[in-house]
């Protein structure tokens, strides 16, 4: 049951219309995106040149291994592909989904001035669901907007170990 609210979350019927969107970082090795980041990457780059007038927060701190933060190695990446650098605001001290959401909608505040009604999260699929019921606890209205794993193994682990935690989400919090 939990796998098919997974595999549902990610699996919208259409792309949202979202002024702002919040995209998850995930690792960097280096200054180069993991495989995972640069998928999310590409589904923001393909959402922001669907939509001129979003804004986005690109939301990661710098872990182990990594030379620059999430949110350095995205907007290197997003504004080489042609994204105007004023659309990106970047949230560099997350080090969990809990703060990358929490800490984007504080830079968003600042930002515009108020909190966003909605906004769109970007990250991997089976990713999705899990983030949007992080968001819920932040009292954030949110819709997702999967970036596709492209490794159908990869995909495969991924959702069996997203099954644990959400459950472990719904059992001990965030």
């Amino acid at each position: 049951v939990t796998a098919g609210f997974i595999i549902r979350a990610a699996h919208p019927e259409a792309q949202p219309n979202c002024d702002y969107i919040i995209v998850l970082g995930a690792g960097v090795r280096g200054t180069v995106p993991s495989l995972s980041l640069k998928e999310r990457i590409d589904a923001a780059y393909d959402y922001l040149s669907a939509h001129p007038h979003a804004v986005a927060v690109l939301s990661g701190g710098q872990g182990a291994g990594e030379d620059i933060t999430e949110a350095a190695c995205m907007y290197r990446e997003l504004t080489k592909k042609g994204i105007d650098g004023n659309r990106l605001l970047l949230e560099e001290n997350s080090t969990s989904t809990i703060e990358n959401l929490r800490f984007s909608m504080d830079i968003l505040e600042t930002h515009t001035g108020s909190r966003p009604a909605k906004v769109g999260i970007v990250s991997s699929e089976y990713h999705i669901f899990r983030a949007t019921l992080f968001a819920k606890s932040l009292d954030l209205e949110s819709v997702g907007i999967p970036a596709r794993t492209s490794w159908f193994i990869i995909r495969l682990n991924y959702y069996l170990r997203e099954v644990a935690a959400v459950w472990k989400y719904l059992v001990f919090g965030p």
